[in-house]
């Protein structure tokens, strides 16, 4: 998963911004300062960037970034809101900018939006993939197939489905899922995760699927794959 370099010197929102990342799968690395900022750009995707660090400006962060060979992407969180401010940070190179408070899963949210656009290539690619899968699913009208053949589903094995087909390959954690498809609020427990995925690959397996599709990846989580047992 992309690496996440949060640049915050409060360590109550570092520790929440890191947390929702994690949560979301990515690798969260923190830099409390300018200095320790500066040294980490060459190994991330991505920069949460607050302005107001204390043994600099932010804004020498974006200029630094820019110059390394593959720069990150990144996003601004400030507690300037005013619009010059914002003008400044995204003509000096930030893909995006966020004024405090803000809500740990909005940065997210963002976080993701910033690296679909910054990889559109990715993205085709991506897919590609899915369009092969024999597993689909048709998120309008809400059917699921396999191989063409439709399956009868229940309202969280689609959203299950319709998640881990979102990005094939990719290994999706069980709170990720909860997260997902439940959402906030909810008591759900890893258990009643396996159990969903169980009956899931059932009905794959009755429709004349490869149960095989849906991963276990142990320790982690769950994926699907288009090379079933490779």
């Amino acid at each position: 998963m992309p690496r996440v370099l949060v640049v915050e010197d409060e360590p109550a929102i570092a520790e929440s911004l890191g947390y929702a990342l994690k949560r979301d799968g990515y690798d969260v690395v923190h830099a409390p300062t300018l200095a320790e900022a500066v040294v980490r750009l060459d190994d991330v995707e991505i920069v949460l960037l607050d302005l107001m660090l204390p043994d600099g400006s932010g804004f020498e962060v974006i200029g630094r970034a820019r110059r390394v060979k593959s720069p990150p992407a990144i996003i601004v969180l400030s507690s300037r809101d005013d619009e010059a401010d914002r003008v400044a940070a995204l003509e000096t190179g930030a893909d995006d900018y966020v004024t405090k408070p803000f809500s740990p899963r909005e940065v997210v949210a963002r976080v993701r939006a910033v690296l679909r656009r910054a990889a559109p290539e990715k993205e085709k690619q991506g897919e590609r993939v899915a369009a092969a899968m024999p597993l689909a699913v048709d998120e309008p009208s809400r059917r699921a197939t396999v191989n063409g053949r439709p399956v009868d589903l229940t309202r969280v094995e689609f959203d299950l489905l319709a998640c881990l087909l979102s990005a094939p390959g990719r290994v999706f954690t069980r709170a990720q899922l909860i997260d997902r498809v439940w959402g906030d609020g909810f008591a759900i427990t890893d258990r009643t995760i396996d159990s969903h995925v169980k009956a899931l690959r059932r009905k794959v397996a009755d429709a004349g699927g490869d149960a095989s599709l849906l991963e276990t990846v142990r320790g982690v989580g769950y994926r699907v794959t288009d090379q079933p047992g490779s």
